[in-house]
């Protein structure tokens, strides 16, 4: 029963801070669980995250399939300053979502914080959650800023 009350409870924070990917995502997972369909739950979880990258990679791809974005604006972008950046910005963010998924590995529970941050960070901030492997890598990273500043002073 606890798990439903944490449910309901993420709906009821979902509805408030008007975020429809917390209040749907514990909404699934509510019906689910009282539907008696337990079994997946394991599967969602494994499979979740894949299945989440593979559709927001296909809408950030649809742009190229359609033609809105051509071969020359490509090259013209990622030959520019700001395109060379989101380069190096995307090869650093991919290697904080490797560090976060470690994070996530060793530390499962952790998730209970990223969540209630992501929870915070959409309330006051107006934040948009795009996952927990970020949040996890950004995690990574304090936890070795930190490790490396009490490691100076002790």
């Amino acid at each position: 029963m606890n798990g439903e009350i944490i449910m309901v409870i993420l709906i009821i924070i979902g509805l408030i801070s008007r975020s429809s990917i917390i209040t749907t995502a514990a909404c699934v997972l509510l019906i689910v669980k009282l539907i008696h369909l337990d079994r997946f739950l394991p599967t969602i979880e494994r499979r979740g995250l894949e299945l989440g990258l593979l559709f927001l990679t296909m809408a950030v791809l649809v742009p190229f399939i359609s033609g809105r974005i051509s071969t020359k604006e490509v090259w013209e972008t990622i030959t520019s300053w700001p395109g060379i950046l989101a380069i190096a910005g995307g090869a650093i963010a991919t290697m904080m979502n490797a560090k976060g998924l470690e994070v996530l590995k060793i530390d499962p529970q952790i998730i209970v914080g990223l969540v209630i941050g992501s929870i915070i960070g959409i309330i006051f901030f107006r934040g948009i959650p795009v996952g927990p492997l970020m949040a996890a890598g950004l995690t990574a990273v304090l936890m070795k800023i930190i490790q490396l500043i009490l490691g100076r002073f002790m």
